[in-house]
């Protein structure tokens, strides 16, 4: 293994340093956020500061936001493990999406009333076991079980999409809303397609425009859904920075366990992988472009590139057994979280001292190089665990930078209606 995938990481980051797209716009250790993390699907919180007040609703929204990010991710990751017949990670993955399940369906009740909740439930159950079935068909290569889960599919885009139009009072379309969960599913099933074709390329884009789709879906929702004056605070720039920067960090926790894991069962898909976790961080270092201009970037754009081979160099050395390679690894990213700290602590005005902030990336690189060793060893639990609570961590980070980077940063971000994201990170990737 070690010789095949030191091949490999020769062609993984090379793009990492190459020069910026330009024109992007912008989008947690104990960052001292003012609303919790969102709700974990695995197991207690992570120890961040707790909210002084109750959350607002526009915090709420971005963990709608944020739980139907990670349910798109999490139910791509089940249906990988039933092609690839991985019975003991697809238990763990189930396990994690129920999680997901519940924590939405309690944020639901939250957001919009328990009725609501009650109704969302069963559908959204449902939703799951038709998209496991459609992947269970795939495997077997049964084309008429695959067309009954598809039809299944069709009969459940078609209740969520009233029911969500049902629920805005007429704010949300019927065929817009309908249309969005057929995306969803479209995402989800294409990208089993292409999995199980071994075509990891198409796979892996489709696995980050799902979680990209419905993390967007959920300000779709919540502007729809929500009375008039919370909608209003969805607007507003510190929130629409938090938002969008909790997306893309979010994002990069997601692409960077799912390249560890290639990395330590060195599958065929690690070159898909990386090249979806370099998109990641090109998509971050033109969001510091477009807030603090090409010197900042670039130089966070090279720190960055080198923290995410050192995460992959850290879970290919524990897959070979190379205790020298891990510590060494290990040794690199304590020198990558003061620097990282350095460039951007500047940028928050003071507000976020660098001792925080390096305090903050190291606990993102701890719960990530603890993730690699609990799936080298096949805990896929605990794993699943490291991978949720990392995933809260990364917006408390976000709201913690947008904080500090402050109103006036944050009013540089494009505007834009709800469902394009207030002119979000997604709207201007696609140009880029």
């Amino acid at each position: 293994m070690r010789t095949r995938q030191a091949g490999r990481r020769r062609h993984l980051f090379p793009l990492l340093c190459a020069g910026l797209a330009v024109a992007l716009p912008a989008g947690p250790a104990p960052l001292r956020p003012a609303a919790p993390a969102p709700p974990s699907a695995h197991g207690p919180d992570h120890p961040v500061a707790a909210a002084a007040t109750a959350p607002s609703a526009a915090d709420l929204a971005v963990r709608f936001q944020a739980l139907l990010g990670q349910h798109s991710v999490l139910a791509a990751d089940l249906m990988r493990s039933r092609i690839r017949g991985d019975d003991a990670f697809a238990q763990a993955a189930n396990a994690a999406l129920g999680g997901n399940t519940d924590a939405m369906t309690s944020l639901v009740g939250q957001l919009f009333g328990a009725a609501t909740a009650d109704k969302f439930r069963p559908m959204w159950s449902d939703h799951i076991v038709a998209l496991v079935a459609y992947a269970g068909a795939v495997a077997e290569r049964d084309t008429r079980a695959k067309g009954r889960a598809r039809a299944e599919l069709v009969e459940d885009e078609q209740q969520l999409g009233r029911f969500f139009a049902g629920a805005s009072h007429g704010r949300l379309p019927p065929k817009v809303a309908r249309a969005a969960v057929v995306m969803h599913v479209n995402h989800l099933t294409g990208q089993a397609d292409a999995y199980a074709a071994a075509d990891y390329t198409t796979a892996d884009r489709l696995y980050r425009e799902g979680y990209q789709h419905t993390y967007g879906l959920g300000l779709t929702l919540a502007d729809a859904l929500l009375p008039a004056a919370d909608r209003a605070t969805l607007r507003a720039p510190v929130w629409r920075l938090r938002s969008q920067l909790g997306e893309v960090l979010a994002e990069h926790a997601v692409l960077l366990e799912d390249v560890n894991r290639a990395a330590v069962a060195n599958t065929a898909d690690f070159d898909a992988a990386g090249d979806t976790i370099n998109a990641n961080t090109r998509d971050l270092a033109a969001a510091i472009d477009t807030l603090f201009g090409a010197s900042t970037a670039r130089r966070f754009q090279s720190l960055w590139a080198s923290h995410v081979e050192l995460l992959v160099e850290y879970a290919a050395a524990t897959a070979a057994g190379k205790p020298d390679r891990r510590h060494r690894a290990q040794a690199e990213l304590r020198t990558f979280e003061h620097d990282m700290a350095a460039v951007l602590a500047p940028a928050t005005g003071g507000r976020v001292p660098a001792a925080d902030l390096s305090a903050a990336l190291q606990e993102h690189d701890r719960m990530l190089l603890e993730h690699a060793d609990a799936y080298a060893a096949r805990d896929y639990r605990g794993a699943q665990d490291l991978a949720g609570r990392t995933y809260e961590h990364m917006f408390a980070l976000a709201r913690g930078l947008a904080d500090g980077f402050g109103a006036t940063v944050a009013a540089r971000l494009p505007h834009g209606g709800a469902q394009t994201g207030y002119g979000g990170l997604a709207g201007v990737t696609e140009h880029r």
